[in-house]
């Protein structure tokens, strides 16, 4: 006789699982006779994946460029869900922190090395005639990216250097918001009157902005650091971690962005513009910009030539 086998332990844990959230096990076992076997394709919804490239042009690199920030987007979540661990983390330590930051890191490195997939493997003629339908958009409006940046500092190091000395913690967040860096690239620095741009990308997002600031007031990556022992804030892995984070996200991805953005901006084709109206170089480059996630992990030199050797 064949050896059957034993399904008896499964089926308690399945009847433990189950009472636990006062279901019946009868009714799902009953289920699983009527479900279809999962594929590839069903998991992952690859046809509603690759039906979201819809292009505004026939010029064919248009879809390059779709593709590519839609792919970059997909990463931002990435990064965004491993923040959140360390964010809602009870016992965090570490080791569980550092880990988490290195897998952070290697989204923005793939992020920083990809920017050559699309410099190099989109024709600029194409890019400086397709890019006009995309006025006023702009990816300065990529929600998921503003949301990293809260999720990664305290407001403080977010704000624009002109106005850092008039904020504290007390200060509502609504009137920090209007004063938060990037502000800056979406107005008329004469009259401080708000782009087109900047007042779409406010319209939609400004209310779940400010909730999500608040959220993550007491547990972003920095005030999780904190929060750590001290042998762990001391612990050079993890301070590594924590100063490869800052300087990938804020200078070397930065700067892959910059430089695409100068291959194709400057490349004679067009206005020297960019589709948003942004001041695009002060607004970009690290040593203009200053973002600077954890100031405290680094030297007063390296704070003071941050982003200018490169």
């Amino acid at each position: 006789m064949v050896n059957q086998p034993d399904y008896e332990d499964i089926l308690k844990s399945l009847e433990a699982k189950y009472k636990a959230i006062d279901q019946d096990t009868d009714d799902h076992l009953n289920g699983l006779l009527y479900s279809k076997p999962i594929t590839y394709w069903d998991y992952i919804h690859t046809d509603a994946l690759l039906s979201l490239q819809i292009q505004r042009t026939t010029l064919p690199d248009e879809m390059v460029f779709i593709a590519y920030h839609q792919i970059n987007e997909l990463l931002f979540k990435m990064i965004l869900w491993e923040i959140k661990q360390v964010a809602e983390k009870e016992d965090l330590d570490a080791v569980f922190f550092e880990g988490k930051l290195m897998r952070i890191s290697r989204y923005f490195d793939m992020l920083t090395t990809s920017f050559n997939i699309m410099r190099e493997g989109m024709d600029v003629e194409q890019y400086m005639k397709f890019r006009y339908t995309l006025t006023p958009a702009s990816g300065f409006q990529s929600a998921q990216y503003r949301l990293i940046e809260f999720a990664s500092t305290e407001l403080i190091n977010l704000i624009d250097d002109r106005f850092r000395e008039t904020i504290n913690r007390n200060t509502p967040f609504t009137h920090a918001f209007e004063h938060l860096y990037w502000q800056a690239a979406g107005k008329d620095y004469k009259t401080g009157k708000k782009s087109t741009l900047l007042r779409n990308f406010e319209r939609r997002y400004k209310d779940e902005f400010i909730k999500f600031m608040e959220t993550y007031n007491t547990k972003n990556l920095w005030t999780r650091f904190k929060e750590l022992p001290k042998k762990d804030r001391e612990d050079q892995d993890l301070v590594n971690a924590m100063r490869h984070y800052d300087y990938t996200v804020n200078v070397t991805w930065v700067m892959a962005h910059y430089n695409t953005a100068i291959h194709y901006i400057e490349s004679g084709l067009g206005d020297g513009e960019a589709t948003g109206g942004s001041n695009w170089k002060k607004y970009m480059h690290p040593k203009f910009q200053r973002r600077i996630f954890f100031p405290q992990l680094w030297t007063d030199k390296e704070l003071k030539n941050w982003g200018q050797n490169i």
